[in-house]
């Protein structure tokens, strides 16, 4: 019928006949496959593999996208290998409590495929929304491109999607290549993209987990970006699920912190530190953002926030500090047109403070990584 909607087990039948990665038992009844999703005819569903194998079973989550697809009523499929064990196969959460070191969920970290062409990834992430991470990691991958190196910039963040407003491409569709691979849209040199870019603006993203999860890893890899020399990911706020996947999952070369100088901030920044030094990734260095005011009618200066406070706290953790970013109507505005300040005013003071963090985060991406931290065993 033309109104037949899909359904979770209209998905789980048409699935039983993929064989799962023995090759041999359903889909299904593996023990691989996670909890599928239904949402206005789109499924998302993900299938559990060892790393080591994802390449070569490839073809079955090609089979398994397939499957889904010819259920009647079903628009659209995502489908993604994932390197993260079933819940089942974890350790018990009483083994070994007292230690401090990666979970089960971190350890899926020690194996991560890369993305094709893509020499650097880099996580701009903030402990907490609204410190300006998302216009700070527009203008570094922008400072970057300046620089010369050639940039994409993927928007992490499935429920609250800034990317579409800050490029003015909140209109613009993908375009697809092969039928499954997106084609990335284009501004001020970058190659970009953003769930934004595919659904209704408007649009709230009730989504679960394995939802989330699927939306992330389709962008991630399968997306044609070309050979870049970094591609800068806009995490989600904060450390829960979706930046633990994609700091296991995703080779990535480095973090940038954001925060802003209060105290308030700089708790949550450093729960982002601690998150990407747990799983062994270097942190290139804190941006104290918002950092201070400087009136445009009587250049009088205001530590709206305080001052300081994120460089003091590099120094305590032993990171990079890499700079600061005023609070200025200037960056706010251009980011609200889809120009931001460093497309907008290159030569601009604002422009050549996000060049100065450009430039040591460069230096960082060169330079030897630091070794992992030592895991300590409290007792």
């Amino acid at each position: 019928m033309a109104d037949q909607q899909p359904t979770a087990e209209t998905i789980l039948a048409a699935l039983a006949s993929v064989p799962g990665p023995d090759g041999r038992t359903p889909l299904p009844r593996s023990g691989a496959l996670s909890e599928i999703v239904v949402h206005k005819g789109k499924v998302y569903f993900s299938i559990h593999v060892e790393a080591s194998r994802a390449a070569a079973l490839e073809p079955l989550r090609l089979a398994a996208e397939n499957a889904a697809r010819a259920v009647p009523g079903v628009e659209g499929v995502l489908v993604s290998l994932t390197g993260e064990r079933p819940a089942e196969q974890r350790p018990a959460a009483g083994e070994r409590a007292g230690e401090r070191k990666p979970g089960p969920r971190a350890q899926a970290a020690t194996t991560k495929a890369g993305v094709p062409g893509v020499k650097h990834i880099i996580a701009v992430a903030s402990g907490k929304g609204g410190v300006g991470k998302s216009t700070t990691a527009a203008n570094l991958a922008l400072a970057l491109a300046q620089l010369g190196q050639r940039v994409g910039m993927l928007d992490a963040d499935i429920y609250g999607p800034s990317l579409p407003k800050l490029f003015g491409l909140s209109d613009a569709r993908p375009e697809t290549i092969d039928g499954r691979t997106l084609k990335p849209l284009s501004a001020h040199g970058l190659r970009l993209m953003s769930i934004g870019f595919l659904v209704d603006q408007e649009a709230a993203m009730i989504w679960r987990g394995p939802m989330v999860m699927s939306a992330l890893q389709q962008m991630l890899r399968d997306v044609a970006w070309g050979d870049l020399d970094v591609l800068v990911i806009d995490m989600p706020p904060g450390t829960g699920d979706a930046q633990l996947t994609i700091a296991q999952t995703v080779p990535l070369s480095g973090a940038v912190i954001v925060s802003t100088p209060q105290d308030l901030a700089l708790i949550d920044a450093r729960r982002g530190v601690t998150m990407f030094e747990q799983v062994a990734i270097p942190v290139l260095g804190i941006v104290e953002n918002m950092s201070f005011f400087v009136c445009p009618h009587c250049g009088g200066r205001s530590d709206v926030f305080g001052h300081g406070g994120a460089r003091d706290e590099a120094a305590r953790r032993g990171v990079p500090f890499l700079g600061e970013i005023p609070l200025d109507i200037a960056i706010r505005t251009t980011s609200d047109a889809g120009k931001p300040v460093v497309a907008s005013d290159p030569d601009g003071a604002h422009a050549q403070a996000y060049l100065a963090i450009a430039r040591l985060v460069a230096a960082g991406l060169d330079a030897p990584q630091r070794p992992p931290p030592r895991i300590v065993i409290e007792r």
